[in-house]
């Protein structure tokens, strides 16, 4: 029981420093918070991408695109919400052009991350689920400056 107790307070003592020495309207700030993002959406697309591939016995590339799309729709929404709250959105009263946009980034790295895993898989022949988090780490730094440079680019108005 003191564990939880304990294990609490250093998630609180966290999210306290980040609140406090991160700014919301930094590029490093909202990179941390980018990432948090994608570190949930990267779990519910490890946890589909996994389900996918053992329980149902689907071919890799076919598991981590479905498993993609997944953390697609929930990393938009936090994204729009918390990560870049600070941003003047560009598309901000066109909501179904900004939700295409963000989709089309997500696609072009869901195809990255299909070519990194066909070559890592594939050619490498490494594991299935190591290959995915290298590939997730490294579509990571599009994703996240790819919707930065065309959604998210402005400060908001004072």
């Amino acid at each position: 029981m003191l564990w939880v107790i304990a294990f609490g307070m250093t998630i609180n003592s966290f999210f306290s420093f980040l609140k406090i020495k991160i700014q919301k309207s930094s590029i490093f700030g909202q990179f941390v918070r980018y990432l948090l993002t994608g570190g949930l959406a990267f779990i519910v697309d490890f946890s589909i991408f996994t389900f996918l591939l053992y329980v149902f016995n689907l071919h890799y590339l076919l598991a981590n695109m479905l498993s993609l799309l997944g953390g697609l729709f929930l990393n938009y929404f936090i994204s729009v919400k918390w990560v870049f709250s600070e941003c003047k959105r560009n598309l901000e009263n066109k909501q179904k052009t900004e939700l295409s946009v963000f989709i089309i980034i997500g696609l072009i790295g869901v195809g990255l991350n299909q070519l990194l895993m066909l070559l890592m898989v594939g050619v490498m022949s490494l594991q299935e689920l190591l290959s995915k988090i290298i590939a997730a780490a490294l579509i990571l730094f599009w994703n996240f400056g790819a919707r930065k440079m065309l959604l998210f680019r402005f400060k908001k108005d004072v």
